[in-house]
């Protein structure tokens, strides 16, 4: 059969959400199409494994064009590419953003998406393992949980951070996001808890949802102004897979503009130049936002996560769901505010017991550890264009890091935190060289160092955004029977990781799909 209810295009972290969800109703014909194949990789679900998944085949393996603010750099853009899209190769970290980017969301024209508006949906996506309060839920398919390996080198960090004079935070989804602390996670006994474990794995034996791997989406079917269904090139054959309700694109903020763009949806100027006929002017793959981050690191003689690939950590993560290979890499970190008259956070830390260098790329080079500042509430936009009409070109990326008075700031003032962080006897103490750090603590030498130093914190976001794009209720303007779920949606970036923030739109699109908003 060829014909579906619903097409979702992407089985990332919305596309999961959107397939098991919509699956529910056993009269809904459901498919979702997957241009990777089934998450069995061992080092997806051993969480300290993951960036051996960077530029693998389970990898997009993106880079954008060079970076005006960082000196003409092309940045790494690891993108998932398997079940549960970039939820199977990330580090895990369960932050939903700060209330300020809801409420400044709903107050732009984002009706529905107040802080207050979508609480209720990240509470029934997750199951806490601290249980039920104003700010958690438990008992939805998502385990969300306290990190169990606790490396010291990370708790040095957090005590350096408290003698730095920053305070405790032991729950940055709580009433509060400011202060340092361990990160929450989703993991589930020690294990990776993506989107295709949580959503996608309880639903595939339900005979009314198709999965369709190793089929790459190539441009969304218009026919009289609706959409009608995808074209898919799988097996080498091309087929239109169609939809009867509603096609979903759940491909992230990379892809969805590409697929949108392809199938003559974006800027008509540019879809013109490249020989594709328009069918709705709209801007498509502007708006671009991402975290930028740059990470001190040290050399230490203290045991790092370098030697964690033992027979023995191995046993203890199988047999009791703890040790050194659970974690995270970003085990702890911590939110931040460069001004003191900012009405929320800036700055977000992260803290790794290992190095993380040559945007995660960098060969292991003995013990070390890492930590520093990301432009938590960019002001820099970029863009997602097309290179070419053949969907199987990557899309053009350029972000515009640090390209803005206001992220140079934010950075220069992280950097300084950390530097100041490090000087902690804490830290200190622990330091026999730096490894990869700025030549000194002036303004200059720090931007410099960011230049050359910084990477993606993998946040993208905003390139088919509420408003420009989308409707509140995720349908694409002008074209009916289309839909957008993933952080392209998403107005501006989150003050956080992106994780949670995305799972929680898709939990709130199924019931917009369905009719049924709570």
């Amino acid at each position: 059969m060829n014909m579906y209810d619903y097409v979702i295009v992407g089985a990332g972290s919305a596309g999961c959400v959107l397939a098991a969800r919509l699956s529910e109703d056993p009269e809904v014909r459901v498919a979702l199409i997957e241009a990777g194949g089934p998450d069995t990789a061992q080092e997806i679900h051993v969480p300290a494994a993951f960036p051996q998944l960077f530029k693998s085949a389970l990898d997009w393996d993106l880079d954008t064009d060079p970076e005006p603010g960082i000196g003409g750099r092309r940045a790494y853009l690891p993108r998932g590419r398997v079940f549960g899209g970039s939820s199977s190769i990330n580090a895990m970290i369960y932050i939903r953003g700060n209330r300020a980017d809801y409420d400044g969301w709903a107050a732009a024209g984002a009706t529905g998406w107040s802080y207050d508006d979508v609480l209720p949906y990240f509470k029934r996506a997750e199951d806490n393992e601290r249980g039920e309060d104003a700010h958690h839920g438990v008992g939805g398919p998502l385990t969300v949980s306290d990190g169990r390996s606790r490396h010291p080198l990370t708790s040095a960090f957090v005590r350096a951070a408290q003698q730095a004079g920053h305070k405790a935070n032991d729950d940055f989804n709580g009433e509060t996001q400011d202060g340092v602390g361990r990160y929450q996670l989703t993991q589930r006994d020690g294990l990776r808890c993506s989107a295709a474990v949580a959503y996608l794995h309880p639903a595939l034996a339900r005979p009314n949802l198709t999965v369709l791997p190793a089929a790459r989406a190539q441009r969304v079917v218009i026919e009289g102004g609706r959409a009608s269904g995808v074209e898919v090139e799988r097996d080498g054959t091309t087929e239109v897979v169609r939809a009867e309700r509603e096609v979903i694109l759940s491909a992230g903020a990379y892809e969805s503009p590409k697929l949108l763009m392809l199938s003559g949806i974006g800027p008509a100027a540019a879809l013109s130049a490249l020989g594709i006929g328009v069918v709705q002017d709209l801007p498509v793959g502007q708006g671009l936002q991402d975290h930028y981050m740059t990470l001190l690191n040290f050399r230490t003689d203290t045991e790092s996560l370098i030697g964690a690939a033992t027979a023995e950590n191995a046993a203890l993560l199988q047999g009791e769901g703890r040790g050194p290979l659970t974690s995270n890499i970003g085990e702890a970190g911590g939110f931040f505010r460069s001004r003191p008259e900012l009405d929320a956070p800036d700055i977000q830390f992260h803290a790794a017991p290992v190095l993380f260098h040559q945007e995660g790329l960098g060969a292991p080079v003995g013990h070390g550890f890492s930590f520093g500042p990301c432009v938590l509430a960019p002001t820099s936009r970029g863009a997602v264009t097309l290179r070419s009409a053949r969907p199987d070109a990557a899309p053009r990326i350029v972000h515009h890091y640090l390209t803005t008075a206001e992220d140079r700031g934010a950075i220069v003032a992280g950097i300084r935190t950390a530097l100041d962080i490090a000087a902690q006897p804490a830290v200190a103490d622990l330091v026999t060289v730096p490894f990869d750090v700025p030549a000194s603590d002036s303004d200059g030498d720090l931007l410099a160092w960011a230049r050359r130093s910084g990477q993606t914190l993998f946040h993208p976001t905003s390139t088919c955004a509420i408003g420009s794009v989308v409707d509140p209720e995720l349908r694409v303007y002008g074209v009916r029977g289309l839909r957008v779920v993933d952080a392209s949606v998403f107005p501006s970036v989150t003050r956080g990781n992106t994780n949670a923030p995305t799972i929680m739109a898709a939990e709130k699109a199924a019931d917009l799909v369905r009719g049924a908003v709570r």
